[in-house]
This record gives structure tokens, C-alpha cells and sequence, in this order.
């Protein structure tokens, strides 16, 4: 059967706008495989830890040869690294906060980059569609004025295609905070339009990735 990995990284459970486009892909891709799989993990709900000593040295060591401690963070790593190479389609929800990826993200990345498996020359999930919904709350689109700033889309093209060899493409929902800043109400037309443009383009991401997976 089909598979979708989702990830979810707002730490805003109710009213996140990443979540609800995320789960507007999800809908479409499950409305063509009905039967299908999907993996969900919500990483600012249930947080990874952080790659640390043990989960790096570990994969350096023969699985017989590897402490207690190595074997335990390898586990997930191995874990988190199957997941990926097992999904056919993966969408990912990253807000921006302070320019760039929540933390809980990059600690889903570290854990799942190794060289010479994931990563590398021959990447174990190379060319497996991505759709990465990035909201932000105001606009960091060329021309903007805080375009320097951005550190998401700039960050994650190349990680997940220049390391992880995965096909990458972005929906990018702006002006997220319009609604709830005063100084911001001009921009509130555009923030509906935008998570508009959002979902639907979603639903048809999200349709077009289990078509993939179909042919």
C-alpha cells in the first residue's frame, strides 16, 4: 500500500494555518488511496530529542559493538530513517519562527541525515515528492523588504534536495499574523487570499502525489 509521512511543527495546535494545509494535502492524497498508509508525527506535540554524541558515534560502530546508550539513539535514528525511505510522498509543516525552521524540525532532520545512507551520493529516498507548507506572518517573497530574512525555503531547498536528494516544492501562505496585529489590518485581503491559494493548491499537491505513486 501507498504511503504518506506527515509532519507537523507548529507549536500552535488550534488555529495553525501550517497544520491546516498540511491536513488539506493529507485529505486529498488519502481521498485517491483510501486504503493507504500514513505515518504522522506531530513534532512539537511528541518532540524528538536532540542528535547528540551517542546517536552520531553510533554510526560508526558495528550494531555488536555499539554501548547501550549508542544502540538506544541509533534505534530511532534507524527508526526515523525508515520512515522516510519507506514513504512515497511526504508533506511537511514548518511555520517561520525568528527567520527559519522550528527547532523540533531540525531535530527531525539531524536524526535523519547519514551520510552514506540517506545522504550522499546515492541518497536512500532520492526523488521522493515533498511538499513543504512554510506560512509566515508577514511577506519574505522577492522584492519584500525583509526578503533577507528568510531563512526557511533558503534552508530546506537545499538540505532536502542538495543532501537527501528529494524533490522538493513549496506553499507558502503569507501574512498569517494580518488578523491579529493591529498594524497589520491593511494585509488582512491578503491573508485570506493567500491561505486560500494555500489549500487549494494543497489539495492539489496532494492529489497529484498519489498519482505518482498510482503510475
Amino acid at each position: 500500500m501507498p504511503t504518506l509521512l506527515h509532519l507537523d511543527s507548529s507549536a500552535v495546535a488550534d488555529g495553525s494555518v501550517s497544520r491546516e494545509v498540511t491536513a488539506a494535502f493529507r485529505a486529498a492524497w488519502l481521498a485517491e488511496h483510501p486504503d493507504g498508509t500514513v505515518v504522522y508525527r506531530d513534532l512539537a506535540a511528541d518532540q524528538l530529542p536532540h542528535l547528540d554524541m551517542d546517536g552520531i558515534s553510533a554510526a560508526f560502530v558495528p550494531a555488536e559493538g555499539r554501548t547501550a546508550e549508542q544502540a538506544a539513539a541509533f534505534a530511532l535514528r534507524e527508526e526515523l530513517m525508515a520512515e522516510l525511505e519507506g514513504a512515497d510522498a511526504v508533506v511537511i509543516g514548518t511555520p517561520m519562527y525568528n527567520f527559519t525552521i522550528p527547532s523540533t524540525l531540525k531535530a527531525w532532520l539531524d536524526q535523519v541525515i547519514l551520510v552514506g545512507r540517506t545522504a550522499g551520493d546515492a541518497p536512500s529516498a532520492k526523488g521522493t515528492p515533498v511538499t513543504v507548507v512554510a506560512p509566515r506572518g508577514g511577506s519574505y517573497a522577492p522584492g519584500a523588504p525583509r526578503e533577507p530574512y528568510e531563512f526557511v525555503i533558503t534552508y530546506l531547498e537545499k538540505v532536502l534536495t542538495g543532501m537527501l536528494g528529494l524533490e522538493v516544492d513549496f506553499i507558502v501562505p503569507e501574512f498569517t499574523l494580518a488578523g491579529k496585529v493591529p498594524a497589520m489590518a491593511d494585509f488582512v485581503p491578503k491573508s485570506v487570499e493567500s491561505k486560500a491559494q494555500a489549500l487549494e493548491l494543497a489539495a492539489r499537491r496532494g492529489k497529484e502525489a498519489a498519482a505518482r505513486t498510482a503510475a
